[in-house]
């Protein structure tokens, strides 16, 4: 199985908003002397965005995909008081703990699909593992993907998984397939999706799964306004992955038929 070690890091500075997105992310600066692009757990979507985006990483990076590193940031109650912005000052406040960062790809440029390359396999897999994920947000509009170093790097899985947003229904996503496929920014280029469907299965068992959910922070789990305890949760999680894993064939048609 593919061991996983994520960091812990310190933020030291905060550089740069990041206004491209809702979310307002930012370049910070960490104690291991390296910029990482900061997700924020007081966001709008809070802590199940930096959720959805450790469990669709680490599934990219488990079947070779490119992404950056991702780390645990500490962030400090000092960072709020200084800032002049009060959007950016609520944004720290309520982020104070635990929050994840992907390390800084500098020099990278958003994929273009009119001019960039990536290869059929990558597309194929990229397609396949936000199938998994019911990852909405990789359209021609939105593509959160990089070129860098003449590679296809993928960001920003935090739109995956949206049945967490309400957990009552969860069991009602188990058999669901993935429609939005046909807007995937990659489905032209993704002629190697039964390839890639065998690899993701050989790769991707339910321990390697587990592994990767037991992971996720406890206080990222921990919510008032639900039933559901965090061993449920982390449960539910793997479950719902997992089928989709056992039912890729489902998905390799339906993407097919939209090709």
């Amino acid at each position: 199985m593919i061991e996983l070690e994520i960091r812990t890091v310190d933020v030291v500075q905060y550089l740069k908003p990041l206004r491209e997105g809702g979310s307002l992310p930012a370049i910070v600066e960490a104690d291991d002397g390296f910029l990482y692009v900061m997700k924020f757990r007081g966001a709008g979507q809070g802590k199940k965005a930096l959720i959805a985006e450790l469990i669709g990483g680490e599934l990219a990076r488990a079947i070779g995909l490119n992404v950056p590193e991702l780390v645990f940031m500490n962030l400090d109650a000092s960072f709020g008081r200084m800032e002049g912005d009060q959007e950016i000052q609520d944004l720290l406040k309520f982020s104070v703990g635990l929050n994840l960062g992907l390390h800084f790809l500098s020099g990278s440029i958003t994929y273009d699909p009119l001019a960039s390359t990536a290869d059929p396999l990558s597309a194929s897999k990229v397609v396949l593992l936000d199938s998994i994920i019911s990852n909405i947000d990789r359209t021609a509009k939105n593509t959160n993907l990089l070129n860098w170093n003449r590679e296809l790097w993928l960001i920003d899985h935090g739109a995956s998984l949206y049945f967490h947003h309400n957990w009552k229904t969860w069991e009602s996503h188990l058999g669901r397939s993935f429609p939005k496929v046909s807007e995937h920014v990659l489905l032209e280029r993704a002629s190697e999706l039964e390839a890639a469907a065998n690899e993701i299965q050989d790769v991707i068992d339910k321990r390697l799964v587990e592994h990767i959910v037991a992971h996720i922070p406890e206080d990222w789990l921990e919510e008032e306004s639900d039933d559901f305890s965090v061993a449920d949760k982390r449960s539910i999680y793997v479950q719902l992955i997992y089928s989709k894993i056992e039912q890729i064939h489902v998905l390799v048609k339906e993407a097919t038929d939209a090709r």
